[in-house]
This record gives structure tokens, sequence and C-alpha cells, in this order.
């Protein structure tokens, strides 16, 4: 599995990741996680024009924001302590790109504020694989949402509250597009997918590492 920068395409799906300089925590409290989860619903959107800072905590039920033009739809997410996977979809042209480099920009001034440093949080440029097929889009989702078990952050996912699988599960409400995945699925069965697949999923962690180690 190759981890390189992709050359985005509008209407594909891609595996967005990126984790903190030299490893460092990025997110060390609730209240650093929901920043982010909340910079993430709003930088999405093509229209704001405004900081995320100048406008206060921005709810998933702000219309202005999930029924306009978007850079590109979130289908699914997960943060961890220090690094994060995003799926998503370019609606708009160089969207992903324009997308994360406001919300990156963002959350690191933040970031920076709060804890009294500077310089970057993240390191270098994000990765990103693209997604070649229905199954490959159903498999980095379960990927994702499996992270916090993989990781042995957490003995039950469902108790974990920095990712999408709760608003999959139909237990909180949310801003991501879940249809391209739940399309074949009840919130029963696609709790039973992701579970079947923990031994599956510590196997990729484990290649994952390896390849971060290769890259550096």
């Amino acid at each position: 599995m190759s981890y390189h920068q992709a050359v985005f395409a509008n209407d594909q799906f891609y595996h967005v990741f990126n984790r903190g300089v030299e490893k460092r925590t990025t997110f060390i409290d609730k209240r650093d996680y929901n920043r982010f989860i909340d910079s993430l619903n709003y930088y999405r959107a093509r229209d704001q024009h405004v900081r995320f800072s100048f406008r206060g905590r921005i709810t998933i039920e702000n219309k202005n924001i999930s029924s306009g033009p978007l850079f590109a739809e979130v289908v699914s997410y997960c943060l961890m302590p220090n690094h994060f996977h995003l799926l998503l979809k370019q609606v708009s042209d160089n969207g992903i790109t324009t997308f994360l480099s406001k919300l990156s920009n963002s959350y690191t001034k933040y970031f920076n504020t709060r804890y009294k440093r500077v310089g970057p949080l993240f390191q270098g440029s994000f990765k990103a694989i693209r997604i070649e097929s229905d199954e490959q889009l159903v498999h980095v989702s379960r990927y994702i949402h499996l992270n916090p078990l993989i990781d042995y952050l957490i003995k039950d996912i469902q108790s974990y509250a920095y990712s999408s699988y709760l608003e999959y599960l139909g237990l909180k409400e949310g801003f991501c597009h879940k249809n391209y995945i739940m399309e074949n699925f009840s919130p029963e069965t696609y709790e039973q997918f992701v579970l079947d697949q923990e031994d599956y999923g510590r196997s990729i962690k484990l290649l994952e590492r390896a390849t971060h180690e290769e890259i550096g």
C-alpha cells in the first residue's frame, strides 16, 4: 500500500490522514477534540469567509453549513491523540486541498494560542489515498472507526466520542455523508461489520506503522 500526496479529482473519494510533528500529541483534552470536529464541519463549506474563531462554536444544526456549496463531503472521521483520519469526497475543484489548508491553519492557530507554542503542529503535507472501488470505500470507513480499538485506547468503540462511528449507528446527529456507506447496511449490520473485523484492523495498523517508519 503506497502513501503519497494524491492528485485530487472531483467526485472521487480519498482517505486522508496526518499526524503531529515529531509524533507529538495534537489533541490534549475534550475541548481540543471538539474544536477540531466543529472546524471540520465549518470549513468544508465554500462560503465561510469569516474565520471560525470569529464565529464562535458552530453547531451541527446550522443549516448554512450543511445546505450550501461544499469543498468536500466528509464521509467519516476519527481523531486520535496524535493524528487524524478523514474519508472525504471532493465536490469542487481543489476542494480537498483548500478545505484541509483552512482546517489545519485554523486548528494550529487555536492550539498554539492555547498552549503558548509556535510553529507547525502537523507533519508536513497530509497523506492521501484515492479510493478505487466501492468495496475499498466501506473497508476504509471500517478501518477509520476501528482506530481507537486498534490502538487500545478503549475497549468499546461506542464509548469513543471523537469519531463518526456513533453517527453511523444512529446514536447521535452529525454532518457526515453516510449514504455512500450505509446504502447497503442498517445501523445494526454496520456495527456487526465493523466489530467482526477487529483483528483485520489491527493487522492493517501494523502495516500502516511500518509504512510511516519508511517514509519518516
